[in-house]
Parts: structure tokens; sequence; C-alpha cells
């Protein structure tokens, strides 16, 4: 795998624990949603991921990331359409699919 490829990924890896780091243990969505920083810190790393992937298909397109499509349309609408962003979107990222996607990258990692 290409060195920048496996860079990308492990910038991937290192956004999604930082998500998990800046989650309260207890996971409650109105706690989420009034914590300015936790969301901003959120977004931030999502946007990261969104950019890693993209650069990643660009280089390698045969690579297979489970809606990596929708991780950089996430990333382009955090970016350019910031007055967008949903803080359900964001909750039902975090809680839903972040813990799939990083033992994929782990998988892609360990290949």
């Amino acid at each position: 795998m290409e060195k920048g490829v496996l860079a990308w990924l492990e910038d991937i890896k290192l956004a999604i624990d930082e998500i998990e780091e800046f989650l309260p243990q207890r996971r409650d969505f109105f706690e989420f949603k009034k914590d300015l920083k936790t969301r901003k810190a959120i977004e931030r790393n999502i946007g990261i991921i969104g950019e890693a992937v993209k650069r990643i298909l660009n280089v390698n397109p045969e690579i297979k990331i489970t809606y990596a499509r929708k991780i950089v349309d996430t990333r382009n609408r955090i970016i350019h359409g910031y007055d967008m962003v949903s803080e359900d979107i964001i909750w039902a990222i975090v809680t839903n699919d972040l813990k799939n996607l990083r033992q994929e990258i782990i998988n892609l990692l360990d290949e």
C-alpha cells in the first residue's frame, strides 16, 4: 500500500480515537447538543476523516471504504455548508458509524 495512503488511514484512526475521547462516557444527545466545544471538535475530526478518505480514493480508488462517498459528502457539508450541519446527523455518525469505520481502517492498516 502506498505510503501516503497508510498515513491517511492512520489519520482517520487518530481522528476516530479523538472523537471517542471527546465524547462523555454517558452518551447523551442533549448534553452533546449543549456542548459547543465538543461538537466543534468532533465536526473538525469528521472533516479530517472525510478529507483523508477523499485523498485515499484519489490515489487508489480500489481501496474499499464503506460509505466513502457519504463520508466525503459529510466533510464537504461541514466545511462548505457549515450552516446546514445538523447535530442530529453528527450524533448519528459518532454513535452508529464510527465503530465500524474504525474496524475497517484497522483491517486496511493490517493488510
